[in-house]
């Protein structure tokens, strides 16, 4: 089952909206602003995909964020699937984190 491009941009600005409620609980910003995510979308069988980071592969979250983002993503009024890639290649520095990240941390 393919879907429209408009529902496809539905989608894509929920996914959206749900990456920025997601948290490493132990920094107080979300992780696309961290820098995490590095690539997402929604194919035209309305599977979202996301490739993601985190800030060392001995994070304390490593188990469970993923899964976390999943299961919210899954909850998108439309999405069919979801597959949620963790990668470590490019390693993530501060550099990739949002100007608004920078502020709320005290980084800049």
């Amino acid at each position: 089952m393919q879907i429209s491009s408009e529902q496809i941009q539905k989608i894509e600005e929920h996914v959206l909206d749900t990456l920025k409620t997601c948290y490493d609980p132990e920094i107080p910003v979300n992780i696309y602003d961290l820098g995490l995510i590095y690539e997402h979308g929604v194919r035209d069988d309305a599977t979202v995909y996301v490739k993601m980071t985190l800030t060392s592969p001995s994070c304390p979250v490593a188990e469970t964020l993923p899964p976390e983002i999943e299961m919210k993503l899954r909850g998108i009024p439309g999405v069919i699937d979801v597959n949620v890639e963790v990668i470590w290649d490019p390693p993530w520095t501060p550099e990739k984190m949002s100007e608004a990240a920078k502020l709320e941390l005290n980084m800049m």
